[in-house]
């Protein structure tokens, strides 16, 4: 397909249905704006030139899209779908060949049916294809009237006759047209209707008074072409994309034992051989490798994960990296910047950010490890924390290979743990410490002896 074909996205209106402050193509679907999904149906069909028109809240709506091959142009009163084409018109000015018509907010369309939409369309050599839909229930929807293949008229259901409203082909709203008829045809437009508007719908009448072939091509697959007017659709097109989703990577060597409860954006990857168990959200940019065990309630966004790591429930990462067969949690947090080097214990209520640890150190439980660089085979123990804050400024802290450090103990940053160092348990550790070193930092314990059983006499007197 010719790189030059050009694709109008509609992305004006304002959906007062949503109830919402957000612009209707901008409310998210696995993680994606909505408007992200027919722009890229028609990238990946082979229309590269793309030009959406906006008008409510349009800067908002641009400013989301920073993809260099979008033309934005702006429709500054709500006039009809015509309306819409019309204001793309000086930007066509000079382009005749397949121009497709989509709106921006029916996110479920297929660039393979956008590509049989267009092989259709140059087969049947038409002015005006329509892609169409059967519909059981077509209340809402405007009606295609055929003469075989010939399309005679899309008539509006409020317009349309008893016999007419029998009809179950709809209009799906996306249109291929001839773009020479077409900027022709929207010269001839008017609002002699009861909306007031311009009707896209009344160059398929213009074309059939010009003689010109007018062609409708029905969706395989009718949820393809559903639009989303408001919040119920909404979480409706959600299923339905986490579904595909879903069911693309289990066809892939993925495994998840109820897919209906594995909430995965669009974009994320995973590799053969690992499992996703109930109630996993994976969000943003995040990769995940093979032969992982992702358990229930894990939360990850935009963070790299490496191959044979366990995620045990309940754990919480955010944009940090984990290298190969690390095992993480339950109830761990791994926050912006963490970085697991490989063969590393991240253990229940841990909690790390701004923080390399070398392969195989480990922190097996209850432990804040924060602006830290930690070397190799270092071991935290219970309720270690990093001082890194002093109310004013974060400081670095830094434990160098082999170092083993007890329980309970406070690193007071900026410090340096010397290699192969023992800190002992309920240390607090405000200066360096040398290689191959005991540090030990506490009051001298002192016992009295008799003190409280003569606590005890004297309460009883």
């Amino acid at each position: 397909m010719n790189d030059g074909f050009v694709a109008v996205v509609l992305a004006a209106g304002k959906g007062t249905r949503m109830k919402s402050a957000v612009p209707k193509v901008l409310h998210p679907i696995c993680g994606q704006p909505m408007l992200h999904y027919p722009l890229e149906a028609a990238r990946l069909a082979g229309f590269k030139q793309l030009k959406v028109v906006i008008g409510h809240q349009a800067e908002q709506v641009s400013e989301t899209f920073t993809a260099g091959d979008i033309t934005w142009i702006k429709q500054s009163d709500q006039l009809g779908t015509g309306h819409a084409l019309m204001c793309a018109a000086d930007s066509l000015r000079g382009y005749s060949g397949a121009l497709l018509l989509l709106c921006g907010d029916v996110p479920l369309i297929q660039p393979e049916t956008l590509k049989r939409l267009q092989e259709y369309h140059s087969r049947q050599q038409a002015a005006v294809t329509v892609l169409t839909a059967q519909m059981p229930n077509p209340t809402g929807y405007g009606r295609i009237i055929r003469d075989g293949e010939q399309i005679l008229q899309i008539v509006e259901e409020r317009d349309a006759d008893e016999q007419q409203r029998q009809v179950t082909e709809i209009n799906t709203g996306t249109y291929l047209f001839d773009a020479t008829f077409v900027l022709s045809a929207l010269k001839g437009l008017n609002k002699n209707n009861s909306q007031r508007e311009y009707y896209l719908t009344d160059v398929v009448a213009a074309a059939v008074a010009a003689g010109e072939k007018t062609r409708a091509l029905c969706v395989d697959d009718p949820t393809e072409v559903m639009g989303i007017n408001d919040r119920c659709q909404l979480a409706e097109a959600e299923v339905l994309m986490r579904w595909k989703i879903n069911a693309d990577l289990m066809f892939g060597g993925v495994s998840m034992p109820d897919p209906t409860t594995v909430y995965i954006d669009d974009g994320v990857e995973i590799g053969v051989d690992t499992t996703l168990q109930p109630n996993v959200h994976l969000h943003g940019k995040t990769t995940i490798g093979k032969n992982c065990i992702i358990e229930t309630g894990v939360v990850i966004v935009d963070s790299q994960i490496a191959d044979g790591v366990h995620l045990k429930a309940g754990s919480a990462i955010e944009e940090a990296q984990i290298g190969p067969d690390c095992k993480v949690g339950p109830m761990a947090h791994l926050r912006p910047g963490t970085v697991l080097t490989g063969n590393n214990k991240i253990g229940n209520f841990v909690e790390m950010k701004k923080s390399v640890l070398g392969e195989k150190s480990q922190a097996s439980h209850l432990t804040y490890i924060g602006d830290s660089e930690v070397g190799k085979n270092v071991n935290f123990g219970c309720g270690t924390i990093t001082c890194n804050y002093d109310g004013v400024n974060k400081h670095k802290t830094t434990v160098e290979d082999d170092v083993f450090v007890g329980s309970d103990c406070q690193f007071v940053a900026p410090v340096t743990i010397g290699r192969n160092s023992l800190i002992a348990a309920g240390s607090t550790i405000t200066k360096d410490v040398p290689a191959d070193s005991l540090a030990l930092s506490r009051t001298e314990q002192k016992n009295i002896a008799g003190w409280r059983l003569r606590k005890q006499q004297k309460t009883n007197k």
